[in-house]
């Protein structure tokens, strides 16, 4: 989940929100052969490359850079995961999807109507809180029935969203009210408030990528009572296998979270340490 602008699209790609990630390298020892205690990420960019074998966990981008777009080779990256050893308390398969706010926008995307429960009220088209809210739920109902039912079935995996461990991406790279505000940083939250309860509401578990420092930009300090309180997190950053494991022990990004995988980069590729054993 790493970005890595080098091309002038690239660049195109980056302002309209789209994650732009490393190509995909060998591993250490360059055999092709992960380190058995370690899972990986991938998504788009690796479309087409010869992926490691042997990971603990692999954890799949469902999404294609944007909240709205899907991972063109989502079917054969599950197949991959799940041939993943289990070495670690991890789930052997685990998926990962983009998040945004565009904040109204114009965007065809902003949702002009509520879903019954919606606990900021009525979503009337307005950059609101309670369209925030709707917008991350819609996008998270996509997410599972458009992108990943059919893939999994391609794939041949479990098609339950309670099966799984959803992680909520969540990146300055995407678009996000970004003005330093506290009701910015309420509408971001709402957001992914609306995306965790979709999730929840499907039987399927919600986690927290993300830096401290850019949570703190996008989502600021969480309210005790919020649905993101309490969840699991994956803290990237970090550049070498120990590096990770030290971020095992940050700070936590909301109140009562608690720091399940970190991230480290090597040849280009996303490996994750189990801070849970």
């Amino acid at each position: 989940m790493r970005r890595a602008v080098t091309t002038a699209a690239a660049a195109l790609t980056l302002a309209l929100g789209i994650a732009a990630q490393p190509a995909l390298a060998a591993p250490p020892g360059g055999k092709g052969t992960a380190p058995s205690t370690l899972g990986i990420d991938v998504s788009w960019p690796q479309c087409g490359t010869t992926l490691p074998s042997g990971q603990a966990f692999g954890i799949v981008g469902v999404t294609g850079g944007l909240a709205t777009t899907t991972n063109p080779c989502l079917a054969d990256q599950l197949v991959w995961a799940a041939k993943s050893t289990g070495a670690t308390k991890q789930a052997k398969i685990q998926l990962y999807v983009n998040t945004a706010n565009p904040g109204g926008l114009g965007t065809a995307s902003w949702p002009t109507s509520s879903t019954p429960g919606n606990p900021y009220g009525t979503c009337d088209g307005s950059d609101s809180l309670a369209c925030a809210w709707q917008y991350g739920w819609n996008r998270a109902q996509e997410d599972v029935d458009q992108r990943f039912a059919p893939a999994a079935q391609t794939a041949k995996v479990s098609a339950n969203p309670a099966d799984y461990v959803w992680w909520l991406d969540v990146e300055l790279d995407n678009t996000w009210k970004t003005g330093g505000t506290d009701a910015d940083r309420a509408s971001n939250r709402a957001v992914l408030e609306g995306m965790t309860a979709h999730f929840v509401s499907r039987g399927g578990a919600v986690g927290l990528y993300a830096t401290p420092y850019q949570w703190g930009q996008i989502a600021g300090t969480v309210p005790a009572g919020s649905n993101l309180a309490g969840r699991d997190e994956w803290h990237p950053g970090a550049r070498t296998q120990r590096g990770a494991e030290r971020a095992c022990a940050e700070a936590t990004l909301t109140p009562g979270g608690r720091i399940s995988l970190a991230q480290f980069v090597s040849g280009g590729l996303d490996y994750n340490v189990s801070c849970i054993g």
